[in-house]
């Protein structure tokens, strides 16, 4: 996909009570994920984070931030699917977390805006998100901004491989 089918790198966000923008992530964001990540319940160090983060850049995989005076207050990741049952791929986002102080003030919203419009630019047919049956606030905030619950997600932990 050519970059410039992406909307831009970065844009501006501005909310009644707080000024941002949003970008691609970089590996120099790494130490700055770390907190957010523990704030969603993974918690992981700098080097495991840098090395995830390669990992999803080196795989043209997106990850987006909402910055605001260099400092991150969310992160959202997403993935392309092609699927054999539908005509176009599903886009998912596989990862969104803001920042306790941040939330409520749009920086969710902001960032979900712009991976949907990366995803549509990408061919994707339909996003779908996964949360923990736990996140009853993430739930309502899904809700709010248009998406709708469709089904179940079942799980099963595998071993590592040898």
């Amino acid at each position: 996909m050519s970059p410039d089918v992406e909307p831009r790198d970065t844009e501006p966000a501005n909310q009644s009570t707080l000024s941002f923008s949003v970008r691609h992530a970089c590996s120099a964001d790494s130490r700055a994920l770390v907190p957010l990540l523990a704030e969603l319940g993974h918690p992981a160090d700098e080097g495991q984070i840098a090395g995830r983060l390669a990992d999803l850049l080196a795989s043209h995989e997106v990850v987006l931030v909402a910055e605001r005076d260099a400092v991150l207050l969310g992160v959202l990741s997403v993935h392309v699917t092609p699927v054999l049952h539908r005509p176009r791929p599903v886009g998912r986002l596989t990862m969104l977390v803001v920042a306790a102080v941040a939330r409520g003030l749009g920086v969710g919203r902001a960032l979900v805006e712009h991976a949907e419009r990366i995803l549509a630019a990408r061919g994707c047919g339909l996003v779908e998100v996964t949360s923990n049956q736990r996140r009853t606030d993430a739930h309502a905030f899904y809700r709010r901004i248009g998406y709708e619950v469709t089904s179940l997600r079942f799980m099963k932990a595998l071993p590592p491989a040898d």
